[in-house]
């Protein structure tokens, strides 16, 4: 029997699914107005990368605020306060006329974003029962996948009709909106009294998160190790997780309960949230400037193409909750499964790709992402406390950021030292030398027209290089996928009381 919902209940999913595509929506949409941007500010290349970079490492570092703000100050208040200052700053931000208040109001953005999506999950884990969270997860995850497809689409929209500030105003309206649902669909009853705020565990986890955030940011530019910055930033990461964890095993007022981490399910789950969040932003990042530049697609028909994630993982939604009932590890088998077909078959397209090629793709990563992310949160959180459900979401939410940061800086590692090296071999195949290979290159490109046979040359190097790289780097995506997806088998199924 299909389990009914309040009127109470609707209200509360819809406000915290709304209040997340909100928060993914934003923290994509910069990406496509940054050109514009660059030259408002006054911001070299570098510099204007920072207006993401600062944004995320803000976010990174209050997640793990998340647990003790909720029972500080109560859901309510916290979803409000979070909404409200997300809202002003944004708004704040797109009136910025320089790089250095710009960077200041994302900073306060990502601050007061950053526990929407942790208090979200532990807010529809709480609200419903347990044979109602297939369900409920995966309506609410719908706002989480599609709002990092629709930012970049409506950005890039408001940004050609008006400019690029209005990428940041349109958050204003819908901030109102999501704050009045909240303020009528939650409810301050999970406040209760807490210990005092342990201050030195969480500088100590903020170092270690920054630094990491830092690190794999920019570490792809300053070319990693090979930067002083970049080495201190893995030793800072290094050296302040490790007293982290000395911190919350030894601490009497930690800022994470040690025994969370004890729960069997809940471990293996922080471990599959981090390849999940690896495998669900890749495409995201590879996909545009694959497009834009190798094939010369518009800004609206890339965005049509990376929708199409969406569409996939609305299509899940027919058949992942009788799934999950049936076995969640068998569900989330078969989604890693799909990610990893869907890798295999982005590795296997060429330079004269269709949109079609593109669309279905991304339709099948959409699928699979959505078949395999519900059951995973299902039985990540289905033996842990009610009382630790908040905390727990914040490391969940966390990982899953960190695990995309680290994965999107690896891909675009083996994308840009492969096509580097295929550049070179290609360009040795048309030296002057070598009137045989020449031979076969004036075969594939045709008889010199407008533009000199030589320039043709260089530019296909170049194209079939790039083309390389980025198979490569969905090569990656294919064996992370397919690495994950016997392991769902390790989470427990035993059915267990409700915890207290």
């Amino acid at each position: 029997m299909k389990p009914s919902f309040t009127f109470r209940q609707w209200l509360i999913l819809f406000t915290v699914q709304f209040a997340t595509l909100l928060f993914g929506a934003t923290l994509t949409s910069v990406a496509v107005i940054l050109p514009q941007m660059k030259g408002a500010l006054s911001a070299t290349q570098d510099q204007v990368s920072w207006i993401i970079t600062f944004n995320l490492v803000a976010t990174a570092i209050a997640t793990p605020l998340t647990g003790w703000l909720a029972s500080r100050f109560g859901w309510r208040n916290l979803m409000v306060s979070s909404i409200a200052g997300f809202t002003g700053f944004s708004v704040l931000a797109g009136m910025s006329e320089t790089l250095e208040i710009m960077l200041v109001t994302r900073v306060f953005q990502g601050l007061f974003g950053a526990p929407i999506f942790p208090l979200g999950q532990a807010i529809i884990l709480s609200s419903f029962s347990r044979a109602q969270h297939p369900l409920v997860l995966m309506a609410w995850g719908v706002g989480g996948v599609m709002g990092p497809i629709m930012g970049p689409l409506f950005g890039g929209i408001m940004a050609e009709l008006f400019n690029w500030r209005w990428a940041f105003y349109m958050i204003f309206p819908l901030g109102i909106i999501a704050i009045l649902f909240a303020l009528a669909a939650l409810s301050n009853d999970q406040r209760h009294k807490v210990q005092r705020f342990d201050i030195l565990g969480f500088c100590i986890i903020a170092v270690a998160v920054g630094a990491t955030q830092l690190m794999v940011d920019r570490g792809q530019r300053l070319d990693w190790l090979d930067s002083f910055e970049i080495q201190l930033e893995l030793c800072l990461a290094v050296v302040f997780l490790y007293l982290f964890v000395i911190h919350i095993l030894t601490s009497r007022n930690a800022l994470f309960d040690p025994k969370i981490f004890k729960d069997r399910n809940f471990a293996i789950g922080l471990a599959f949230v981090t390849i999940m969040g690896m495998l669900q932003f890749t495409p995201l990042v590879l996909f545009p400037p694959l497009l834009q530049e190798l094939r010369g697609y518009p800004d609206s028909i890339v965005g049509y193409l990376l929708a199409a994630r969406g569409t996939g993982n609305l299509i899940s939604f027919l058949f992942v909750v009788p799934l999950t009932r049936f076995d969640p590890r068998l569900c989330l088998f078969i989604g890693l499964g799909l990610q990893a077909l869907s890798g295999f078959w982005m590795s296997s397209l060429d330079i004269y790709m269709t949109t079609a090629d593109v669309f279905w793709c991304n339709i099948v990563h959409g699928i699979g992402f959505g078949t395999a992310y519900t059951p995973m949160a299902v039985m990540t959180f289905s033996t842990l406390s009610f009382r630790l459900l908040t905390q727990g979401n914040a490391i969940f939410s966390l990982l899953r950021l960190l695990g995309s940061s680290i994965f999107i800086a690896i891909t675009l590692v083996i994308y840009f030292r492969t096509a580097a090296q295929a550049s070179v071999n290609l360009s040795s195949l048309i030296d002057a030398f070598n009137p045989l290979n020449l031979t076969a290159w004036i075969s594939l490109l045709g008889q010199p027209s407008d533009m000199p046979l030589r320039l043709r040359l260089v530019n296909e190097v170049r194209l079939q290089a790039a083309m390389i790289g980025y198979v490569n780097a969905f090569h990656l995506l294919t064996l992370a996928a397919a690495v994950a997806a016997p392991l769902s088998f390790l989470f427990a199924t035993r059915k267990s009381a409700e915890p207290q």
